[in-house]
């Protein structure tokens, strides 16, 4: 006897948001990447559309950063280097996008100027051909002057640009209006805070198509079962028509996961845990496929090996189960 699965149609869906232009729209880019636009629960392709699979985007920074010798080996031969690190990512380890911190701008780790900083964003755009996620080094002064310089720099790139917050949003916003690029609103882990920081921005004209949010999430073991009900709520919200948690998710699940003990401690330093490499390849793998379920659309991460097996979980999960 055949079983009738129950099927929950939802009323709305996330909005699409395309990140990204080719020479024919007036960029760079080999080609351009959309997320979001789905009508149904993560991966429910049974109840609605899984429009647009979820994207890996690796970490790349304009100065060499203090990562575990587990992550860092994998791009010594590029690391000093930022178009050369980003061109391995995508061309050796299938990076979907690069995810660019311009860090060395910190006045705490160089102080570089903004010219310095537009030239190496230049530089990895001329390195490879998928679109660009591009962050400040979370100096509030820095970066306002920082991201409006670079948005101005690559204007008709359609880039994604980050992190708008509640105290520290209106530059970016206007200078991603005028250049017509997108933003990262970030809130602290709160869905009240989520949702007032995209009216904010919303009301500054930015069109909803052009924001992604960045709720913060915790990693394995250290928050993310907080984070995970934050971004389902957002999803839940979303499919019932609230269109100021609707957008499409990022979640920087590599610097979460490579920031824990259980990742980063030697055999020496703990014998009964094992192989501290695989051990943080699985602890960000794991930390990654619980948010893909929660909902994230674009998962920033920093292990070529994490990577790997999170493309093969996303080819496993967009596989149709409408039955």
């Amino acid at each position: 006897m055949a079983v009738e699965i129950l099927r929950e149609k939802s009323r709305a869906s996330v909005p699409e948001v395309t990140i990204g232009a080719t020479k024919e729209e007036g960029g760079t880019r080999t080609h351009t990447i959309t997320v979001g636009g789905d009508s149904a629960l993560p991966f429910h392709h049974f109840e609605g559309e899984i429009k647009n699979r979820p994207v890996v985007a690796l970490e790349v920074q304009d100065i060499v950063p203090q990562w575990h010798e587990n992550l860092t080996k994998y791009y010594s031969d590029v690391i000093d280097n930022p178009g050369q690190w980003a061109k391995k990512c995508v061309e050796e380890y299938g990076a979907d996008l690069i995810y660019l911190k311009l860090n060395g701008a910190h006045p705490d780790n160089g102080n570089k100027s903004v010219e310095e900083c537009v030239a190496v964003v230049k530089d990895v755009l001329a390195s490879v051909g998928v679109p660009l996620i591009i962050v400040g080094c979370d100096d509030e002064q820095k970066d306002n002057e920082l991201l409006v310089a670079v948005a101005e720099a690559t204007a008709g790139e359609n880039l994604l640009f980050g992190n708008a917050e509640q105290t520290n949003y209106k530059s970016l916003t206007a200078a991603c209006m005028v250049h017509k690029h997108n933003i990262i609103a970030r809130s602290p882990l709160d869905i009240n805070i989520c949702k007032q920081l995209n009216i904010l921005i919303s009301e500054m004209n930015l069109p909803l198509s052009r924001i992604i949010i960045d709720p913060t999430i915790g990693g394995l073991g250290y928050g993310i079962e907080y984070a995970y009900s934050i971004l389902e709520r957002a999803r839940l919200g979303a499919l019932q028509g609230d269109k100021m948690l609707s957008m499409p998710v990022i979640a920087t699940v590599g610097y979460e996961s490579w920031r824990t003990k259980e990742a980063t401690l030697s055999e020496e330093e703990n014998p009964s845990w094992g192989d501290a490499e695989e051990r943080g390849i699985l602890w960000e793998t794991t930390c990654a496929t619980a948010l893909l379920q929660a909902g994230v659309n674009i998962l920033l991460m920093r292990h070529p090996k994490s990577v790997a097996l999170v493309k093969k979980h996303i080819d496993d999960l967009m596989v149709s189960n409408n039955y």
